[in-house]
C-alpha cells in the first residue's frame, strides 16, 4: 500500500489489514510511518520510500515484496502536484506532476504485474481523483497526470485479465484528507455547497471499505473499472 501514512492510503490499509491481509506500507516520514503501523497492527510492515517517480514506485514495490515473501494486492497512491491553472503552470511543472502521479504508477505496475500474471492471481487497485471525470479548477497539472495514468490502467487490465489480474482504480470525491484540508483550510465548507448531494464530506474508512472490495476474491470479474466514490457529486451520465 504505497503512500499510506494517512489520509486515504491509510484508510485503504487499515481496511484491507481488517480483512486479514498482511500488508506493507509506505511513506517518506519514519515517524508517521510508525504511527501507522502502531494504528492499523497486526504484523503490517512499514517501509521508507518516496514513490513520486517511476524508480521509487518500483523500489516500493521491492522491498515490499522482500518484507512479505511477494505482493498478490498492489494499492497504487500518492501526493497530488501543486495547485494551478494555465496560465500559472509553466510547462517544466508538467514532467513532475507526471512522474508523481503517473510514472510512478506505472513503476509500481512493472514491477508487482509480472508475478501476478505467473501466479495467476492479482489484484492492482489506484487512487485516483474524480477530478479525472470532471476536471476541477486551479489543479491542472493533477487533472492531466491522473488522466493519463487512468488510460495507463484501463489499457493493462485488458491485457491481463485473462490472467487472473484486476486493474481497477477508485476516484474519490472530496474527503476529510490532510490533502483537501490543504486546499480549503482546516474549517471545510458545507457539503452541499460544495456539490455533495449525500450532505456530508467522505470518511477514509469507508473509502478503505471500496478498496478492499475491489482486493478481495469476491470482485474477480471486476476490471477496467473507474469507480467513483463521491457522496454523490458526479452528474455526469458515464
Amino acid at each position: 500500500m504505497a503512500a499510506a501514512s494517512g489520509g486515504l492510503g491509510f484508510g485503504a490499509a487499515a481496511a484491507l489489514a481488517a480483512e486479514g491481509a498482511r500488508v506493507a506500507i509506505c511513506g517518506r516520514d519514519r515517524g508517521r510511518i510508525d504511527d501507522a503501523v502502531a494504528r492499523i497492527g497486526g504484523d503490517c510492515v512499514g517501509l521508507v520510500a518516496d514513490v513520486s517517480d517511476a524508480a521509487g514506485g518500483a523500489g516500493f514495490v521491492a522491498a515490499a515484496t522482500e518484507a512479505l515473501g511477494g505482493v498478490d494486492v498492489l494499492v497504487a497512491n500518492g501526493g497530488g502536484p501543486p495547485p494551478g491553472t494555465f496560465d500559472s503552470t509553466p510547462v517544466d511543472a508538467y514532467g513532475g506532476a507526471l512522474d508523481l502521479n503517473l510514472l510512478s504508477v506505472v513503476g509500481m505496475c512493472k514491477a508487482a504485474i509480472p508475478a501476478m500474471r505467473e501466479r495467476r492471481w492479482g489484484r492492482v487497485v489506484a487512487i485516483t481523483s474524480l477530478f479525472v471525470r470532471q476536471p476541477a479548477p486551479n489543479l491542472i497539472l493533477s487533472n492531466t497526470a491522473r488522466a493519463g495514468v487512468t488510460a495507463f490502467l484501463k489499457t493493462v487490465s485488458r491485457e491481463v485479465a485473462g490472467d487472473g489480474v484486476t486493474v481497477n482504480s477508485v476516484q474519490p470525491g472530496l474527503h476529510a484528507t490532510d490533502r483537501v484540508r490543504a486546499l480549503y483550510g482546516d474549517t471545510l465548507p458545507d457539503p452541499v455547497a460544495l456539490g455533495i448531494p449525500a450532505g456530508v464530506i467522505g470518511d477514509a474508512a469507508d473509502f478503505g471499505a471500496i478498496v478492499a472490495f475491489l482486493c478481495s476474491d469476491h470482485a474477480r470479474f471486476v476490471t477496467g473499472v473507474q469507480l467513483h466514490v463521491d457522496g454523490g457529486s458526479y452528474s455526469g451520465l458515464q
